[in-house]
């Protein structure tokens, strides 16, 4: 099976515009409060750079992703959004815990930014997975 590259572009996007929701609209005050944080500090840098850096990895995500869903022919959304908890469960979530115990920082803050992760790769698993190339 061949890659899917308009599905692995549109991929990392979902993925990005889920973190602006995550981190923004939904739970920006919990996340700032968790991470000593004021507004005037969040908004003192100039966030482009990071949106840049961030869609960049996105992409490469979306690409070892869409490369794991052809090996394991993850072909539904279903299946793409069990290879993503899949990877969250067994590789994002104990590297990130691991980090987390020893900085000794609070649950609430794992649960929050780990819960982004889950949610993108589950989400970019259902798109890579129900996106069907067209026949040549």
């Amino acid at each position: 099976m061949k890659t899917n590259y308009p599905a692995v572009v549109v991929a990392p996007i979902a993925y990005f515009l889920l973190g602006g929701l995550w981190f923004d609209l939904v739970f920006a005050k919990q996340w700032m409060a968790y991470e000593h944080m004021t507004e005037a500090q969040a908004h003192s840098v100039n966030p482009v750079p990071f949106f840049i850096v961030t869609l960049v990895l996105d992409l490469l995500i979306a690409f070892v992703l869409a490369q794991l869903c052809n090996w394991r022919n993850a072909n539904t959304a279903a299946r793409g959004a069990a290879l993503g908890v899949l990877l969250w469960i067994g590789i994002v979530a104990p590297v990130d815990y691991t980090t987390h115990m020893y900085e000794m920082r609070p649950h609430g803050l794992f649960i929050l930014n780990d819960g982004y992760p889950l949610a993108g790769l589950v989400l970019m698993g259902v798109i890579l997975g129900a996106w069907k190339k067209k026949a040549a």
